[in-house]
């Protein structure tokens, strides 16, 4: 049987009770989310051209495909504030100034404090802000914030052993040191998955409990924001096309890589169908995918074919700007363009990319 399903099925099989399709033309927000780790490498030469590899290979890939508003695919690099090198992370800060994307934060630790998660996400985020001119700022009040994935899928000490967190009131945490969203979910097979799937909602942290985003509210349109942290949920379901044996279906949860987790026509196909959305704004589709581009066997295959043959087939099927229209967002982008929603704006989401968080740079 498939492992942990018990935890989000019951959400998964509600969900599939036939709710109509929009009308409308429906936009497409596409974003890559990269758990970006390049202590994959064995030596300080290794893991520096693991960071080059990428700085001197996307924007050749890039640079092939366009979105409907014209914008090339951007790539969004969360990366473990527990493995910085100010030179990669000046690499890095060079092909996001030249608009192939942008970097958040990834944290991995274990039997933490809330004091040391406070010292360790504050300390990171003005390294990166002030030290490499990245992140983002609120135009209203300057403040720096961050996008967050959760290293090892345990965000808010959600683990059944307690491994790999430790602090029950993460999401506050989070929230006091800046946090926008979080974009670490799905992660079923994990344990650490939540009831509540295919979703963008808020969370409410319990500091006295684990897992507090098991549940939330969602976001929608004309509501106002509640709770400690948004949760920006990518998809989960299960593909009947991709059977183990021939006869159990796979867990689909957005991971693109090589093998198993190529990102196939099928596949990309069942990510649009969840119809993730705010409430009350279904044509605007947001689609929330991962990789862990760094580690050598997927980086190979993304930056050779993976992800050319991904964005070929997004542009053919998704950007006839009839039926639909493709954009692709970073994750700051796509939190914006969900607040724009939910403050009731409409026309055309690439309007909105700015709307509540501007870059920390020129």
């Amino acid at each position: 049987m498939i492992k942990n399903v018990h935890i989000w099925i019951f959400s998964y099989l509600a969900d599939r009770i036939p709710k109509g399709k929009s009308e409308n033309q429906e936009h497409i927000l596409f974003c890559l989310c990269d758990h970006f780790e390049p202590f994959w490498g064995e030596g300080y030469k290794e893991r520096l051209a693991i960071v080059k590899s990428w700085v001197e290979s996307y924007p050749k890939i890039a640079d092939k495909h366009r979105d409907g508003d014209g914008h090339p695919p951007r790539h969004t690099f969360f990366y473990a504030a527990e493995q910085y090198k100010p030179e990669y992370l000046d690499l890095l800060a060079e092909l996001c100034r030249e608009g192939y994307g942008e970097v958040e934060i990834h944290l991995h630790h274990d039997n933490d404090t809330s004091e040391n998660l406070r010292r360790t996400l504050i300390e990171f985020k003005e390294t990166l802000a002030f030290r490499h001119e990245l992140l983002s700022q609120d135009r209203n009040t300057g403040e720096i914030r961050y996008g967050f994935i959760h290293g090892n899928w345990a965000l808010d000490n959600s683990r059944r052993d307690g491994r790999w967190c430790g602090v029950n009131n993460e999401l506050q945490v989070l929230r006091e040191t800046g946090c926008y969203a979080d974009f670490t979910y799905p992660s079923a097979p994990s344990d650490t998955q939540t009831r509540k799937i295919n979703s963008i909602y808020y969370a409410l942290d319990d500091p006295d409990k684990p897992k507090s985003h098991d549940i939330g509210v969602d976001v929608k349109v004309g509501g106002k924001p509640w709770g400690d942290l948004m949760i920006i949920q990518g998809p989960l379901a299960l593909n009947w096309r991709n059977r183990k044996f021939g006869i159990f279906p796979r867990i689909e949860n957005g991971a693109v890589g090589s093998g198993m987790i190529r990102p196939s026509p099928d596949r990309i196909d069942l990510w649009i169908k969840q119809g993730i959305h705010v409430k009350g704004r279904r044509n605007w589709i947001f689609v929330k995918v991962h990789c862990h581009g760094a580690k050598p066997r997927d980086m190979n295959f993304l930056l050779n074919q993976g992800l050319d043959s991904m964005f070929t087939y997004l542009g053919h099927r998704y950007n006839d700007r009839e039926k639909y229209f493709l954009h692709y967002v970073t994750a700051r982008e796509m939190y914006n363009i969900i607040k724009a929603a939910e403050a009731k704006r409409t026309g055309n989401p690439d309007d909105f990319r700015d709307f509540v968080l501007v870059k920390n740079w020129s």
